[in-house]
């Protein structure tokens, strides 16, 4: 089975409700997916436990065949940014996801670099549309 890893920021809640969603279509599509916060969990302020998180995060990118990066919000989250960047550069499927505002307006809180290499969609239907072409 195909999976997917799904990066976006984890801070607030209401991110993590949207990853949620797009975990559930991707499941929907029939893909595994790998969430961090649900399967790896969140950063409580316990340092000892950033070092188990980051090391199942890297284990599981490198298990992905694709990543979903939410880029929704003023600024790419370094985590986020990291995940796709390390994901592209080992060869894997990254698609960026864009809702909340226009690429052209976004790109200095993107980066030009994500922007030139990754492909950006920017509606969940979209979404759906490519990851069936995907399967």
């Amino acid at each position: 089975m195909v999976k997917i890893y799904i990066a976006g920021p984890l801070c607030e809640q209401k991110n993590r409700n949207f990853l949620e969603q797009i975990d559930k279509i991707c499941k929907d599509l029939g893909f595994e997916t790998f969430l961090p916060h649900r399967d790896a969990g969140l950063y409580d302020g316990d340092l000892n436990k950033i070092k188990e998180i980051s090391e199942r995060d890297l284990e599981e990118i490198n298990k992905c065949e694709i990543m979903v990066g939410v880029l929704n919000g003023i600024y790419v989250g370094a985590g986020t940014a990291w995940e796709m960047g390390y994901a592209q550069a080992i060869g894997k499927k990254v698609i960026g996801l864009k809702t909340d505002r226009d690429i052209k307006e976004s790109i200095s809180d993107i980066s030009v670099i994500i922007v030139g290499k990754v492909h950006i969609i920017d509606s969940i239907e979209k979404l759906k549309i490519e990851l069936e072409k995907l399967k």
